[in-house]
């Protein structure tokens, strides 16, 4: 197996036979999904949309477009994800920038933000006021500031890192004005009884389980939000006790959770004093969400 990646193997170089070389040799390292992961990297040298390379085939690339093709190559075939040799992703019709201060966002997440926006009772005060506790990349609150311009948002996270990602997110988006970013644990920073709605997407996957993950996820997205402790529930009971407190009376609690923690969730929501507790499905058809109210 040769240790040199393409195209310095290709002695043509056409978009079709760098890519069909790249492939191949990604491959052989057993990297997931390598086609895709080569076409969106091809796609961004050439600034083309991914679904027209096909009709690109024979296009020949040139010296500086080859290089960077192979230097984006090298990255794939250290298992590190395509998300972060782009430095960006989309996220409900945004793009975000990604790096491994946070989580890449999922369609998981965004499923979550659907769920939010489609529950009429968080809407209903004039200017809705809601916290996105771990907000990593910002998806979740800018997606919610950006999709409903009149709610007010407060995104926590305890990794200044995270939250410097966050802020970059939010200023490309223009909505940086309308959420407030605190560096802190859970709630803390946030009033009694003063949000309508809490989101949050965890760290819920249990320390045993982080080590078995796939590499790319492994050993280049942040562990801390990741980790949710021996039976990945430990950020959970700080969590919802919190959200109880910082929820006014009838505000909601959405959280993406595990797909073995409905039951054990639905638990530390009732024993919090929530109610309507609802756990929910996402469309791959595993338990991913819970969501309840505060009487």
């Amino acid at each position: 197996m040769s240790s040199n990646p393409p195209p310095t193997a290709a002695a043509n170089h056409s978009l079709a036979s760098l890519l069909e070389a790249s492939v191949r040799w990604l491959a052989a390292r057993g990297v997931a999904e390598p086609r895709i992961a080569c076409e969106l990297l091809a796609a961004r040298i050439l600034r083309l949309p991914r679904l027209q390379l096909s009709l690109e085939r024979s296009r020949q690339l040139r010296p500086l477009q080859v290089a960077a093709l192979r230097r984006g190559v090298l990255r794939l075939g250290t298992h590190e994800p395509v998300q972060y040799i782009l430095s960006e992703w989309e996220f409900r019709g945004l793009t975000l920038k990604v790096d491994r201060r946070a989580l890449i966002p999922r369609p998981e997440t965004e499923q979550l933000v659907q769920r939010v926006l489609d529950h009429s009772e968080v809407w209903q005060a004039p200017v809705p006021r809601l916290a996105d506790i771990g907000t990593g990349s910002g998806c979740i609150a800018i997606s919610l500031a950006t999709e409903v311009p009149r709610c007010e948002i407060v995104a926590v996270d305890r990794e200044p890192a995270a939250l410097e990602l966050a802020r970059e997110n939010a200023a490309c988006h223009n909505v940086a004005t309308r959420i407030k970013f605190i560096q802190g644990e859970f709630c803390a920073g946030l009033p009694t009884a003063s949000l309508d709605a809490l989101v949050s997407n965890p760290p819920y996957i249990a320390s045993h389980t982080c080590e078995q993950l796939p590499t790319l996820i492994r050993d280049f997205e942040p562990r801390s939000a990741l980790d949710g402790g021996t039976d990945g529930l430990e950020v959970l009971r700080h969590l919802i006790p919190d959200a109880a407190m910082a929820l006014k009376p009838h505000g909601w609690c959405f959280l993406e959770i595990g797909h073995d923690q409905g039951e054990a969730v639905r638990a530390l929501l009732g024993q919090a004093g929530f109610t309507d507790i609802t756990i929910a499905r996402d469309l791959a058809g595993q338990i991913r969400f819970a969501q309840a109210r505060i009487p």
